[in-house]
This record gives structure tokens, sequence and C-alpha cells, in this order.
């Protein structure tokens, strides 16, 4: 297989079952995520050296099993399987009841220290590279006080993470996780984010992750992984005191001024 394209001829056979095969384990991989979009039949057909019947019959099998989505005349895309993991009456059950929050972190908490782990044992020199990318990213952002850009560095850098940590079940059960988090379905990541000296902090503990990763130190890893949400877990706790707090001030003040006369 060619390293430098995302598909490669089939060598043998040359049937629908193996187009499928190769199509599934980029899926798999987390090469393909949910909503990319393949090429085109005649490109996809070229680069995979097979023929269209061939391919159309792979794709029908692909859609069939619920891994792939066409649009008619747009295009045919990863299907949105990550979304799936948590049905729609579990997640709104989970977004009405705020010790959830709690338990997600303590989740949370193990499975960040395994992965770093993994990635410090594991991660190639591209994860590696990819990594720094995405801190980077995440410093300038900071600087330049582009909070919603930092919060997706934030996201993208723990989903490279888990990619690095070279297991597939860990890999889709992270992004499972972010998914929910990005949706807002545990606490509101903006308030926690800016919650005091938040940012900044964070900021730090994402490059006490990163260097343990650069060098191969997994113990590091895993325990700057657990200790970045130990902080989370805290400031998700303040920040929900501090709105309870205003909260009741408000009333109290609300009192104290009397009804008002329309």
């Amino acid at each position: 297989m060619d390293d430098n394209k995302l598909f490669s001829g089939i060598s043998h056979g040359r049937t629908a079952d193996e187009v499928v095969r190769q199509i599934e384990g980029l899926i798999l991989d987390g090469v393909l995520r949910d909503g990319d979009r393949l090429p085109g039949e005649r490109d996809l057909a070229a680069e995979l050296d097979v023929s269209r019947p061939i391919l159309r019959e792979a794709l029908k099998q692909l859609e069939g099993r619920g891994l792939l989505v066409s649009h008619h005349g747009g295009g045919t895309f990863v299907a949105d399987i990550i979304g799936q993991v948590f049905s729609r009456p579990l997640t709104e059950l989970i977004s009405r009841h705020p010790r959830a929050s709690r338990d997600y972190l303590e989740y949370r908490r193990e499975l960040e220290g395994l992965t770093a782990e993994l990635a410090a044992v594991r991660a190639t020199d591209t994860d590696k590279a990819l990594l720094s990318r995405i801190l980077n990213d995440m410093r300038k952002a900071h600087a330049e006080g582009r909070a919603e850009d930092e919060l997706k560095a934030d996201v993208e850098f723990h989903n490279a993470i888990g990619e690095a940590a070279h297991n597939i079940i860990l890999l889709h059960t992270m992004r499972a996780c972010y998914r929910l988090l990005s949706e807002g379905i545990f606490f509101n990541r903006q308030a926690v984010f800016r919650y005091g000296n938040s940012g900044a902090a964070l900021l730090a503990q994402h490059l006490d992750i990163h260097n343990a990763i650069m060098a191969s130190d997994a113990a590091a890893a895993k325990g700057a992984a657990q200790a970045h949400i130990d902080f989370v877990r805290q400031a998700v706790d303040d920040a929900e005191r501090a709105d309870e707090r205003g909260r009741v001030s408000r009333l109290r003040l609300l009192q104290r001024q009397g009804p008002t006369t329309p």
C-alpha cells in the first residue's frame, strides 16, 4: 500500500468484498471520519483499480451496513456512526441530571490516563508531529484570545492522543465522549474554560501531557492526563458553585427591592 495515498489499488481478485474491507478498515482506524466525503465514483474506482460496477456494489454494501450515506447528486459520505454510541433518549436523560457530569469525569479520568500512557509508548513520529502542531494552534489561539478556536484545538488534541494510542476501541470510545462534551451534554465547557484563570492552566496541562508523550514517558503521560481531568473536575465544581451563589444573590436582591408595579 502506498503510504502517500488514502486508497490503494486492489491487487488480487478485484471483488466488491475487497473494496468493502479496505474502506471499512479506514473507518475502523479512524482515518475516515463521520462526514468525510469519498472521491467521486470515477476517481475512486481508478484509485482502487476496480471497475465502476464493482465499486458501486461495494458502496451499496457499505450503505446497507450503515457506514456510508449517499446524497443524490451530492456524493457519498461516511455516516455518523459515532453519534449512535449513545442513544438520543439516553443523552437527553444524562443532560437532565447534573450528577452525570461527575460520573463522566470519573470515567474520563481513567480513560484519558490509559490513552496517554499508550500514546507515550506507541506514538509514531507522525503522531507526535500532529500533536505538536495542534498544541501550537492552541497556544496561538490562547495568545490571541480566540477562545472558541482554543476549545476546538483542545478537543482535537485529545482526539489526536486517542489516535496515537493505536487502539481502535479506545479511539472510537474517546470520540464518542468528546462528541457529547462538544454538544454540552455534561456541562458548559465555555463556562468552565473562562472561569478564573482556567485557560492558562489548561494550556499548561496540555503542554505537560504533550511533553511526556514526546519523551515516551508512559508514567508521566498518564499522571499528567489524570491531573488534567482532576483540574477540570474541580473547575466544574467551582463554576457550578459560583453560578449557584450568583443565583441566590439575585433572588435576595429581588426580594429586597420588593414587587414592581406594572
